[in-house]
């Protein structure tokens, strides 16, 4: 039985992407920032008959949380073959009307700049490193960063671009340097069986957005585990967006 780990997994896109790899015979370790929340995910998942999941806590900004994750692990399994790192945050705020504050390039503090890139970038980084020795075990090791389209610069340049408006410093700037960091990751282990690629699961309604996206949780978990699931022959350091390109989903950087 394959094994995967998915951060941020009690809820959200991240828990229907272990949902549908429990479908698929997948064994789930869901991770979560809180134990309890994790938990309580893994009771619904059971109760729906899928039984080969269990809750780890696991907060990705934070050095200690991530090694007691991967000892946690360690006992269990001394193979990894899929890592989804799906945790992430947008920083994003409303003020006391409900409306989205700007995330401005000239404005915003770097105190928030500081906090979405500790779990969007350096947070992944932490829980890749730390797995990576389980993950180059298994005969099809597979990461799969999960990104945004607001991350592509090149889109980002287009003013044809349907989201050329919605321009956001903070959330933005942090998915391009996970895109960069997949580029990079890839590149190293280009000459073995990884796959590593950055997939868009599109502007899916969940509390990340609060619940203003428009695509679903169940097509959004499609998206991802289509990656995690690619096959030898397939490939590494690309970056998807099957909203943006519903025909090959691959688009710029």
């Amino acid at each position: 039985m394959k094994k995967a780990l998915i951060t941020g997994a009690n809820k959200g896109i991240g828990f229907e992407a272990a949902k549908q790899l429990l479908q698929k015979g997948f064994f789930v370790y869901l991770g979560s920032r809180s134990l309890e929340n994790g938990l309580q995910a893994v009771e619904k998942l059971k109760s729906e008959g899928l039984a080969s999941v269990e809750a780890i806590q696991i907060d990705v900004t934070n050095d200690e949380s991530v090694k007691n994750a991967r000892a946690e692990i360690g006992k269990k399994t001394d193979m990894l073959d899929v890592l989804i790192n799906n945790a992430g945050i947008t920083g994003v705020k409303l003020d006391i009307n409900g409306n989205v504050i700007p995330q401005t390039a000239a404005e915003t503090s770097v105190e928030i700049f500081k906090e979405v890139y500790e779990t969007n970038v350096y947070g992944i980084i932490r829980v890749t490193q730390a797995f990576l020795d389980l993950l180059k075990k298994s005969e099809e090791p597979r990461i799969v960063m999960v990104s945004s389209s607001q991350g592509s610069i090149t889109l980002h340049s287009a003013p044809s671009y349907k989201y050329y408006n919605h321009k956001g410093a903070v959330y933005l700037s942090s998915k391009s340097a996970l895109n960069m960091y997949t580029v990079n990751l890839a590149y190293e282990l280009r000459d073995t069986n990884f796959k590593i690629n950055a997939v868009s699961p599109g502007f899916t309604k969940t509390d990340l957005n609060y619940n203003r996206g428009t695509g679903t949780v169940e097509e959004a978990g499609k998206r991802i585990i289509k990656y995690a699931l690619i096959h030898n022959d397939g490939v590494t350091g690309k970056f998807f967006c099957e909203e943006t390109n519903p025909e090959t989903g691959e688009i710029p950087w």
